[in-house]
């Protein structure tokens, strides 16, 4: 019988022959996907847990409609929670242009497949599919607040990842999942275009991990705590809301222990301080464990990556917390090439440099009322 939930084919635990670039920001991040949209000649699929209809949400809208009204075939996903916000205008817009636009998980009780049940399952991903040929995903949401702060917006700190390969075979799978969940008849795939996998920087070898409700949920998890065991000489992960639970901080303690460089660099200012607080009832704990702690201070740290002796690293949406553990939908691409392991470390160490290092012994002496807060929130963690 077949596993209500799961993927119809279980994507492949690798596949090889991949180009990989990383992006920093929405400076990079923007352009990158509002170039991809532009070139699409077949399809666009976008699913984005915060759509904004600021400055930034619109330029984004307006490129998806002059795709549709070119004749490609645009679907977009926008999750209902995280897109709370956005101008009901926007949307009506887009569909006259010839999107197909859905939300996901309604909040409204007389909304269209509104389900109680389900109003804390949330669609955290940020997947960008073009013409089955290129596949983006990060922390990157579209919003003025990943705007470059010389262009009037936030400046947050963010990296996505743009593959171009098979993997994104993968990717747009994923999509089609969540569409179908909606009600949406999955079109046929977009013709494949040649390509010649031996040319120059097709050489990754790209796993692309999801959470679902059922039968992938843990994937993503799974790949953590088994690259954090393998670790050998360094750890480093970038987390915006890092709350993990017991299995990963042992995982990461006995990292430690073993002699691997374990840093995580985690926000000085959050855009959920709840989250932050209960994050920091764990520093203690982590730090007496030989964990390496570092906020990052200069603006919002929003990254959900990992890398791991210059072989193995991770961009996506993936937070370690109870959240993207059991309750969001959740997108990371890993990615086995030096190459690219070592340029992510590069950038995280430019980070770690920025940041501020929480040391154990100044650490002990935190204020009483900041304990009563840590305490408050985590006791709540699992209904952040």
């Amino acid at each position: 019988m077949k596993r209500v939930g799961a993927l119809r084919d279980p994507p492949a635990p690798v596949r090889v022959g991949n180009r990989v670039r990383l992006l920093h920001d929405g400076k990079e991040c923007f352009p990158a996907m509002l170039e991809a949209i532009a070139s699409a000649r077949h399809e666009v699929l976008l699913e984005m847990y915060w759509f904004a209809s600021d400055q930034t949400g619109w330029r984004f809208a307006r490129a998806l409609m002059d795709a549709a009204r070119r004749g490609v075939r645009v679907l977009v996903v926008r999750d209902a929670v995280g897109s709370i916000g956005s101008d009901a205008a926007m949307w009506r817009q887009m569909t006259e242009a010839g999107c197909d636009a859905r939300e996901f998980g309604p909040i409204w009780p007389w909304a269209h497949r509104f389900r109680l049940d389900r109003l804390q399952r949330r669609d955290h991903r940020k997947l960008l599919v073009v013409d089955g040929r290129l596949g983006m995903t990060g922390g990157v949401n579209i919003g003025d607040e990943w705007a470059p702060e010389e262009e009037g917006g936030g400046g947050w700190r963010d990296d996505m990842v743009l593959v171009e390969g098979p993997a994104v075979a993968v990717m747009r799978r994923l999509f089609m999942h969540t569409w179908r969940k909606l009600g949406g008849v999955e079109p046929s795939p977009p013709p494949v275009e040649h390509r010649d996998e031996t040319a120059e920087g097709a050489t990754c070898a790209v796993q692309v991990l999801a959470n679902f409700w059922r039968g992938e949920r843990r994937a993503i998890r799974a790949a953590y705590l088994a690259r954090i065991a393998a670790a050998r000489r360094y750890l480093w992960i970038a987390n915006s809301y890092f709350v993990p639970d017991g299995q990963v901080r042992r995982a990461l303690g006995r990292a430690a222990a073993r002699g691997v460089d374990v840093r995580v660099l985690v926000p000085g200012r959050s855009d959920v301080a709840a989250v932050q607080w209960a994050g920091r009832a764990l520093y203690g704990e982590l730090l007496e464990r030989g964990v390496q702690i570092h906020e990052w201070h200069p603006n919002v740290l929003h990254c959900k990556n990992a890398v791991i002796d210059d072989v193995w690293c991770t961009v996506g949406t993936y937070n370690l917390d109870y959240r993207s553990w059991r309750l969001n939908l959740e997108v990371n691409v890993a990615v086995e090439d030096e190459a690219v392991a070592r340029r992510l470390r590069e950038r995280m160490e430019r980070d770690l440099d920025e940041a501020m290092p929480i040391r154990l012994e100044d650490w002990r002496f935190r204020p009483l009322g900041d304990r009563l807060l840590e305490r408050f929130f985590h006791a709540f963690r699992k209904l952040l």
